[in-house]
């Protein structure tokens, strides 16, 4: 190739071809440049594939590379490496089997054109051969990246499927990609690959810093072979594949932790599996999963509306409903009030709708249906019937029940002052029972204190139902923030660790954003004990803690904040003690009372070392991206998954 400045002592160097100003004799230059640099053995080789890495990030879908031959030469560089391990080793072109995988999973991201040209360039060979871990999981996290885009195209999803390996080899790295991340480089700092970590962290950070995107790829490895599953699910032939017990009671723990807060993990290829009638069979069969189901659809999980679907789903089909109606109903009765969910309109409804059509048809079957199932149900119908006859109900009418049930709210809340938190409990539900279905304000209010009396009567479930059914009532939605702190310390007084950890984190970030007058001068301030319990789940939802308790990085269970890097704090965070009963004789529950506390601190406070840099909260503002945005990480790479829509995965 010839020189294009004479100054240069690299003949041939690609970044002057790319300072030519003729088009015609740029675009040979370039052409002859990726003809020929699969066969050369030259020194500094990474330094025109780093900049092809960064082109192809920056404009993936500019088709000039694309013509001349970028997919051959990438390919070819892949395949050297694969093969000429005395290559692989010499000066830097260790990181080039690397860059090449991603510049091909850039440039097929966006464009089924630019796919099926990466296609017949022969790219899934060496893709499928990295994928196999025939280099380190580095290599395969942008190998299942690219087979993943190119599985998404109806026109090269066939290629991908020729190689019957690829599912297989996605389904093991799905189960077990955090494992490999842990044991191969997060757990020993002394023994990590060099070029591992100056591709994790640009040069830009030490060991914590290491280590943190570490945990981060660690995700985008498991989400990435996730979504290559997921474009399998759609095909039936392959969901024999997929739906094996041992992988599908997997997925719902699946969840891409704090640091990759785009994906939908495994809760979005349970969705894509329920669209289908053999899906939703195996699925049915394992109540462990639709039981996780339940606790997503009632959470403050991003990926909320996944789960409601998948239940909706199970219920409407007469092969599973009766497999799960008494195990789905209690939750979708809790999520009846929802008006809007993201692009879901009048879900509420459509959830009514779902399990009124179910008592007309099964209601009088045998064995279908519990009778505490049905009592449920038909309390949820009548109420809606209620709702509809308020509406003619004159106003006065209304305000005596509004009155009644006010003066019941007061003699609970005299109750519950006292002690007797069973009478105080009593009272909510008859205060429930007169209040107007109209009136969501003060019904939030009352399912919100019921759920505090659910707390101390050591009954999370309840507590979780009532909470659940103050934050529909609420809006916006899943922002009442004492029914948040609520439902997070009843899920973990089951050990739920996720779900209390995002209702905590949302509650925090309610409690910052607050606009009473009481906090107005503590906007920057997260009470202790709310701190101490995300703590808590920080440590117990880690994503490497299965691997670090199976390769001894946690030893016991108390040990699990050495290898999160945490000191440990066992002291309990503040109970629900301080109830809306302590209010005053308006009846009114809205003061702030149980935020709270004479011992705060300020963020950004260390131990949120995921909630530093996501926000995963149901499209709000995370506390994270508000208040430690200086903490911020930037993620050089594009989002883990592409954005859901309703039918799957956009392309």
């Amino acid at each position: 190739m010839e020189k294009i400045q004479s100054d240069c002592p690299y003949p041939g160097c690609f970044f002057c071809v790319m300072k030519e100003a003729n088009p015609s004799k740029r675009r040979a230059s370039v052409l002859k440049f990726f003809r020929e640099l699969p066969s050369q053995d030259d020194d500094g080789q990474v330094l025109p594939i780093s900049g092809l890495w960064n082109t192809a990030m920056a404009h993936p879908n500019d088709p000039e590379f694309i013509n001349l031959g970028i997919f051959e030469c990438m390919s070819a560089l892949i395949w050297k490496g694969l093969k000429n391990r005395r290559w692989l080793s010499h000066d830097q072109n260790i990181y080039i089997p690397y860059y090449a995988a991603h510049i091909i999973g850039s440039y097929t991201m966006n464009m089924e054109e630019f796919a099926e040209r990466a296609v017949r360039a022969g790219v899934i060979p060496p893709l499928v051969e990295l994928l196999r871990g025939r280099l380190t999981w580095v290599e395969q996290r942008v190998a299942v990246r690219a087979l993943g885009h190119l599985a998404t195209y109806p026109s090269t999803f066939p290629a991908v499927a020729d190689h019957g390996e690829v599912l297989e080899l996605a389904i093991q790295l799905a189960s077990s990609s955090l494992e490999i991340v842990y044991s191969h480089f997060y757990q020993f700092v002394d023994r990590r690959i060099g070029y591992h970590c100056d591709l994790l962290t640009r040069g830009m950070g030490g060991v914590e810093m290491e280590s943190r995107k570490a945990e981060e790829w660690a995700s985008q490895l498991q989400c990435w072979s996730l979504q290559l599953i997921n474009c399998f699910a759609f095909k039936s032939e392959f969901l024999h594949d997929i739906c094996k017990a041992d992988f599908l009671v997997k997925l719902p723990g699946m969840w891409g932790g704090l640091v990759n807060e785009n994906s939908p993990a495994g809760v979005g290829l349970l969705r894509t599996i329920c669209q289908s009638k053999l899906g939703r069979g195996h699925v049915a069969n394992i109540p462990g999963v639709v039981e996780a189901l339940c606790n997503i659809a009632r959470s403050s999980d991003d990926w909320q509306y996944m789960a409601v679907d998948c239940l909706l789903w199970l219920v409407q089909d007469p092969n599973t409903c009766h497999k799960v109606i008494d195990r789905v109903a209690s939750t979708l009765i809790d999520l009846a009030n929802i008006s809007m969910l993201g692009d879901y309109k009048k879900l509420g409804d459509t959830i009514v709708t779902v399990l009124q059509e179910y008592m007309q048809q099964y209601a009088n079957s045998r064995n279908s249906i519990s009778t505490h199932t049905k009592e449920q149900i038909d309390e949820l119908l009548s109420s809606k019937q209620s709702l509809k006859l308020e509406k003619n109900m004159p106003k006065e009418d209304l305000h005596i029940k509004q009155a009644a049930a006010l003066v019941v709210k007061l003699e609970g809340n005299s109750l519950f002052s006292s002690g007797n938190i069973a009478g105080a409990a009593a009272k909510y539900s008859e205060a429930l029972a007169l209040c107007p279905m109209k009136s969501k304000k003060e019904r939030v209010v009352l399912y919100s204190n019921r759920a505090q009396c659910y707390l101390l009567l050591q009954q999370p479930l309840a507590a979780i139902s009532d909470a659940t059914r103050a934050l529909c009532l609420h809006s916006p939605l899943n922002r009442h923030a004492k029914s948040l702190w609520r439902r997070a310390q009843a899920y973990d007084m089951l050990g739920l660790a996720k779900e209390s950890l995002l209702d905590a984190i949302l509650f925090i970030n309610e409690c910052s954003q607050s606009n009473d007058p009481d906090l107005s001068l503590k906007q920057n301030k997260v009470p202790d004990y709310a701190e101490r319990l995300v703590k808590k789940q920080m440590r117990t939802a880690w994503l490497f803690r299965e691997a670090a308790l199976k390769h001894g990085g946690i030893h016991c269970e108390g040990e699990a904040s050495d290898a999160f890097g945490q000191e440990a704090d066992d002291s309990e965070w503040e109970t629900a003690s301080e109830s809306d009963a302590e209010n005053d004789a308006t009846g009114e529950a809205d003061d702030e009372t149980e935020w709270k506390n004479d011992s705060q601190v300020s963020l950004p406070f260390r131990m949120i070392v995921g909630v530093a840099y996501v926000s995963r909260n149901n499209g709000t503002t995370c506390l994270s991206s508000v208040r430690v945005n200086r903490n911020k990480v930037v993620n050089w790479t594009e989002p883990a998954y592409r954005k859901p829509c309703k039918n799957g995965f956009q392309k």
